[in-house]
């Protein structure tokens, strides 16, 4: 157990000098009693608390239970304003800036005096912004889940936020709806603070942390309002200060086996796509080379057993009362690395000690999963050289073996405009191809890869084609959705050279992505390609453009992933 002295606080209050004796009087400046801090863990609470973030509204309410669990525990809690990224509302994506708040935790981290972090995020890219930063800075952390909101209703139909905005929207372009049940559907949609109740994204990336070990176990899927929350929050509180005074950093938590388990999780939840990005970007800020292949290999032994929205038929509140995340991985431990060390218990496996499943429909048994093997697919080929996803278990059966022509869409807006229009002639049978919609070419992956399908076929029934593009989509969609095309068409990748007409097979069983045109005419149009001007000129887009790496690498930034010693400051 680490003594007073010992502490990385220590350098800023205990010793017998000038800068000492000025941390300590701007202290009694915030109102501080001598008592209250010297000798004790100091805990930054990062919160992406923000009025215009729905996910995160009530976390000003939840830093007040982390402090107060920081306080039973005997350390001294400092809450920091950090960025807060709404995927609601945040453009063109909360993806450009998820690497800018990981850099401003690890910043934050190491210049001021603290000791531990309690981080608080949810909402898709503060999950893996938060644990990126703390990664990199290596002190002990908690991460304290948003959770997810209640779930939606209309009409005595139960909705799932994301999911159920996508296929109502369609039935209002098809004319199955009217502005009357619009205008309903936006008051049933999202009925509380929390992040999607769906298995999309933040699920995902929150259900991804738990299994990394660094929340308290059960976390992840208590309902934002619900008071077991606020429980939860409490509890984290109490935990860092032990972690401090035991010294166990996020190093010996984030280890190259707690990745796996995370990946293991991911696929068996039939979690977002997303998932695949940020979690080889946190690995590597982990020293941890985490792959594409790695997660198609895990996708072939892994089965589905969440039966969740978009993939399934339940949301995380049922998820919850059926036993939550430890009894979803009592049901793979056979998959997992069950010795090793979490931030709640000695191991994973003691953790997960006495955990049950108490609706084996919503959590399935294995001899009964969802879908017999993970729920997202790794491609390849020539169209996707460095690899490309599809959440095959939210497509269409039909599609998953599909060739078909091109059509071709040089971006978003273009795109919108004309997607609809009869003269393009697109039917059902047809390949839609959006690019520049990268990481540069986005600019920051948007999530735009569910590009919706022409409202006369929708009128026809069709509710799902295949679609190609170097984007995102949200983890809350669904459809045969090829994502992540890299290289991207923006730095000169093979979709740049796709033309409406070219013949395009994907198929997910043999696991292949493939333009069917000769090797002699694409090299003849890579000679004629020319790269599309910068977005920007200065700024933090400038930053962004120069340093971003593909989506197959993470998307992080190059100067921030690559190894190379960061020296503590010096506090004297």
């Amino acid at each position: 157990m680490k003594a007073p002295e010992e502490l990385r606080s220590h350098q800023w209050y205990g010793t017998d000098g000038l800068r000492s004796f000025s941390h300590r009087a701007r202290t009694r400046q915030l109102g501080y009693l001598p008592e209250e801090h010297l000798g004790k863990p100091v805990i930054a609470i990062l919160n992406t608390w923000s009025d215009i973030n729905p996910c995160h509204v009530h976390l000003r309410e939840r830093a007040q239970a982390v402090k107060r669990g920081v306080w039973q525990a005997g350390g001294f809690p400092l809450e920091f304003p950090v960025a807060t990224l709404s995927e609601t509302f945040q453009k063109p994506t909360p993806m450009l800036y998820r690497n800018l708040l990981a850099m401003e935790t690890e910043e934050l981290l190491r210049s001021y005096p603290v000791d531990g972090a309690v981080l608080m995020g949810g909402c898709d890219k503060t999950t893996p912004a938060l644990l990126m930063g703390a990664a990199s800075v290596d002190l002990p952390a908690v991460f304290v889940p948003a959770g997810p909101m209640l779930p939606g209703h209309w009409r005595n139909e139960v909705l799932g936020s994301g999911t159920d905005m996508w296929k109502y929207w369609d039935d209002r372009r098809a004319g199955l709806i009217g502005d009357r049940e619009l205008a309903e559907l936006e008051n049933g949609l999202a009925r509380s603070p929390g992040h999607c109740m769906t298995m999309g994204t933040a699920s995902t990336l929150t259900a991804a942390a738990e299994a990394l070990g660094v929340t308290v176990p059960g976390a992840s899927s208590i309902p934002a309002v619900d008071s077991g929350h606020e429980r939860m929050a409490a509890a984290s509180g109490r935990v860092i200060v032990d972690l401090v005074r035991r010294d166990l950093r996020l190093s010996r938590i984030l280890t190259r086996e707690a990745y796996e388990d995370a990946v293991t999780t991911v696929l068996a939840l039939g979690g977002s796509t997303n998932a695949v990005i940020h979690l080889i970007a946190m690995a590597g800020r982990s020293g941890v080379r985490l792959t594409l292949d790695d997660f198609d290999r895990v996708a072939r032994a892994v089965p589905v057993l969440a039966n969740l929205r978009p993939g399934g038929r339940y949301l995380m509140e049922d998820f919850h009362f059926a036993g939550g995340l430890p009894a979803f991985l009592s049901r793979l431990t056979d998959l997992l690395h069950p010795d090793r060390p979490t931030v709640a218990g000695p191991t994973l496996r003691a953790q997960l000690d006495g955990a049950r499943v108490h609706n084996p429909e919503v959590i399935r048994p294995r001899d009964r999963p969802l879908a017999p093997e993970g729920g997202v697919a790794v491609l390849r080929g020539n169209l996707c050289p460095d690899g490309a996803v599809i959440k095959h278990i939210a497509a269409d059966p039909a599609l998953l073996r599909h060739t078909g022509p091109a059509m071709v869409f040089d971006d978003y807006r273009t795109m919108q405009r004309t997607i609809d229009d009869p003269a393009l002639g697109i039917t059902a049978d047809h390949v839609l191809v959006l690019r520049n919609a990268g990481p540069r070419g986005g600019p920051g992956m948007p999530e735009y890869g569910m590009l919706p399908i022409p409202d006369h076929l929708l009128r026809q029934g069709v509710r799902d084609m295949v679609r190609i593009s170097d984007a995102r989509m949200s983890g809350t969609s669904y459809g045969a959705c090829v994502l992540h095309v890299a290289p991207e068409s923006h730095v000169g990748g093979p979709l740049a050279l796709v033309r409406t007409g070219d013949p395009i097979t994907l198929d997910v069983a043999a696991r292949t992505l493939r333009l069917e045109v000769a090797d002699e005419e694409l090299a003849r149009r890579r000679s004629r390609w020319t790269p599309p001007p910068e977005r920007y000129g200065r700024g933090y887009g400038a930053l962004y453009s120069e340093q971003i790496t593909q989506a197959d690498t993470g998307c992080d930034f190059a100067f921030l992933s690559r190894p190379g010693e960061v020296p503590d400051p010096y506090a004297g």
